[in-house]
């Protein structure tokens, strides 16, 4: 299993598969006090010799001689900040050959947030998700890997806990969406909440259908009545009795969506087991708070179904009955994220919280508007700030983005309260203005992860191919930040 800590140990004296160093914007290899200056003499020749810069993330590898290590890898810092921490941390992780039993980072920081993102992206950026590859699976006789051993020289105990819990939430959010939805649908998200729950102390509770049937859940039923794997609402809360805040959060957890009756054509299904990453996200960072035992009531709601094709699901035009009694007409049923996140937010405000953000992979506008890696934040202009606020302190790309009133005519339908879908242009803002009308008077931010949750191209920084985890660190920031308000 992988593991990390700190060492205050001569890190050239530690036998290692890797050391980690950082140069900076000269090609100097950074001094670092448990890294003997003579040590770096020959490192620093050969530096020389191959031009090595220090562009941020720029990789260069050397044999370890003279150090313990069978490695040493060398990485650019840039100006040396948090953020440019962590992707060089990341990008160097992926440098230290397979399976390394043991990493050694010693790159210098100036304060415990440095260190606790030095460690967060090297462990993050050496993730992956082999639970169904083959080659994996030691061979008669041999051991099977145990993982890595991360050491990071010079971290406090302090900076570590705290990586250690984004770690282990970024992971949490990865694992889950990358699990294929044959095996990852609203049940077994159910029973996974549930155990992570009884392991960290927040309380579960889960609507089965039956129950969302009663109490009248119309969104979540209508996008998951196509499936043979029926939907489910799980509340996930951590409530520590010192609590300064009350944070809901409301996650879209579409664990496969085909587009419905309104089928997707066949290429843009092949990343659909990530429509479920808000509700991960949700999930995850509220274990996080746990861990952490951050004094902030954390309320987080899994809108989980399965948008599948069939004789029962419903129809463009039909009409369905969110919770609380608005209805919408189903125009689209490819734009049922705002349907079970209607539901979800109806009910989250009955628990009066200070603040609700929802956060969903809702539209794919919000790629064709701000791209691959950053993701947009609408809602009330106060809760919009402090998102993006604590976005920039995590070092996480969030863009606050309008909810311009004209586009509210688009959703008026002449049947029912509602259309779920507006106009064609400002397909991202429109859906952040339908999920507006469940909210009330509650302080709201809408998130929408879309492109940023889930990476189909390369490898970079800290983030890898397939599920991110992004908006996790936003939201730990965010609960941070209350607590101390």
């Amino acid at each position: 299993m992988t593991s990390l800590n700190a060492t205050s140990d001569i890190v050239t004296s530690i036998a290692a598969d890797a050391l980690i160093l950082g140069v900076d914007a000269e090609g100097t290899i950074l001094a670092h006090p448990q890294v003997p200056a003579e040590a770096l003499v020959p490192l620093q020749e050969a530096a020389s010799l191959l031009d090595v810069k220090g562009k941020c993330c720029a990789v260069t590898v050397l044999p370890g001689t003279g150090t313990g290590a069978r490695r040493v890898v060398l990485v650019g810092i840039g100006e040396g900040s948090a953020r440019e921490l962590r992707e060089a941390a990341g990008t160097a992780a992926r440098s230290c050959g397979k399976d390394p039993d043991s990493v050694v980072v010693a790159i210098p920081a100036a304060d415990d947030a440095g260190y606790t993102a030095i460690a967060e992206g090297a462990v993050l950026g050496a993730y992956s998700f082999r639970d169904y590859k083959t080659d994996a699976e030691p061979a008669e006789g041999e051991e099977p890997w145990a993982g890595t051993a991360w050491s990071v020289a010079g971290a406090s105990e302090a900076a570590i806990e705290r990586a250690s819990i984004l770690i282990a939430a970024i992971a949490g959010v990865r694992d889950l969406v990358n699990t294929p939805p044959r095996d990852m649908f609203p049940g077994a998200v159910a029973a996974i909440a549930q155990e992570l729950g009884a392991q960290t102390g927040a309380e579960v509770t889960i609507w089965e259908p039956e129950q969302l049937a009663k109490e009248g859940y119309g969104g979540i039923l209508g996008v998951g009545m196509g499936s043979a794997r029926l939907p489910r609402l799980v509340r996930v809360e951590w409530a520590p009795e010192d609590a300064k805040a009350h944070v809901a959060l409301v996650g879209k957890g579409i664990t496969f969506d085909t587009g419905g009756i309104s089928l997707k054509p066949p290429k843009g299904m092949e990343t659909m087991k990530s429509d479920m990453s808000g509700s991960a996200v949700v999930l995850h960072a509220t274990l996080a708070a746990a861990r952490a035992k951050l004094p902030v009531k954390v309320t987080a709601w899994l809108c989980l179904a399965e948008n599948m094709p069939s004789g029962t699901a419903q129809r463009p035009s039909d009409v369905i009955k969110i919770y609380g009694g608005k209805t919408v007409e189903v125009m689209n049923t490819d734009a049922e994220g705002r349907l079970v996140m209607a539901d979800g937010l109806a009910r989250a405000i009955e628990d009066n919280p200070d603040v609700v953000l929802d956060v969903a992979t809702l539209t794919g506008a919000q790629g064709v508007a701000l791209g691959s890696r950053t993701s947009a934040v609408m809602g009330d202009d106060a809760i919009r700030t402090e998102v993006a606020d604590a976005a920039e302190r995590a070092g996480e790309d969030f863009w606050p983005m309008p909810l311009p009133g004209h586009l509210r005519e688009g959703l008026e339908s002449t049947v029912a309260d509602l259309k779920n879908i507006g106009d064609p242009m400002g397909g991202m803002l429109s859906a952040g203005l339908f999920l507006k009308e469940f909210v009330g008077d509650t302080p709201w931010g809408h998130l929408d992860i879309a492109r940023p949750a889930f990476n189909e191209g390369a490898p970079w920084g800290w983030t890898v191919k397939g599920a991110t985890g992004h908006s996790v660190r936003t939201l730990v920031e965010l609960f941070e930040q209350r607590a101390q308000a």
